[in-house]
């Protein structure tokens, strides 16, 4: 795979991350993946949790055909076709017919602070309107706890907003406000590797 897009990030942090997954998702199920990026997440997801079916998606159309292709090389019968999904828009997924099915967890890693805040609310809503009763939304990445933030993100944050005046760290209470006002409350909390945290939310 190494002619796919790659991101060091992903490879470095997907056993961490599934180790969280394993030990808070049943033995199978089906899970939406949003903001798939490059595909690696899903790709390994799937390989070691064969009992699951996963959905790829993402916002940007020019990232479909690197997870299409990334899913045909991986060759697993447990990988649905990406699809194109902007958590903002009112249909999930954007194109084509709303998903005709509900999902028993959704994941969506690195998504929050490379988007407006309005992304939060609407991740939320839309896996309120998603889950299965008993489902889970595991997000993962860099959050503003109170106290003395990590020297880490700080710069991370300050790099982000030189970007893009709309990006930036999101503040935790605020994440988990918004999930309240969709019907999610906080489950669970996990420090992971680099500063960041996996979040489970539920019913």
């Amino acid at each position: 795979m190494a002619d796919l897009p790659h991101s060091t990030a992903a490879e470095r942090n997907k056993q961490p991350i599934l180790d969280v997954l394993r030990r808070t998702l049943g033995e199978r199920g089906t899970a939406l993946e949003i903001a798939s990026g490059t595909g690696q997440h899903v790709a390994w997801f799937a390989q070691q949790m064969p009992d699951w079916t996963w959905q790829p998606s993402d916002a940007d159309a020019r990232l479909l055909p690197t997870i299409a292709q990334r899913i045909e090389q991986a060759a697993l019968p447990n990988i649905r076709p990406p699809v194109l999904l902007d958590v903002l828009a009112p249909q999930w997924p954007s194109q084509g017919d709303a998903f005709a099915q509900v999902f028993d967890a959704i994941y969506c890693a690195n998504m929050l602070h490379i988007s407006p805040p309005a992304t939060c609310a609407a991740l939320m809503q839309g896996a309120a309107r998603h889950l299965l009763p008993g489902g889970v939304l595991v997000t993962y990445g860099p959050y503003f706890e109170e106290g003395t933030p990590a020297p880490s993100n700080l710069a991370f944050d300050q790099s982000l907003r030189a970007r893009d005046a709309a990006w930036g760290i999101r503040r935790l209470d605020d994440v988990v406000a918004q999930a309240r006002a969709s019907g999610l409350v906080l489950r669970a909390r996990h420090e992971m590797p680099a500063n960041n945290l996996m979040l489970v939310f539920g019913f």
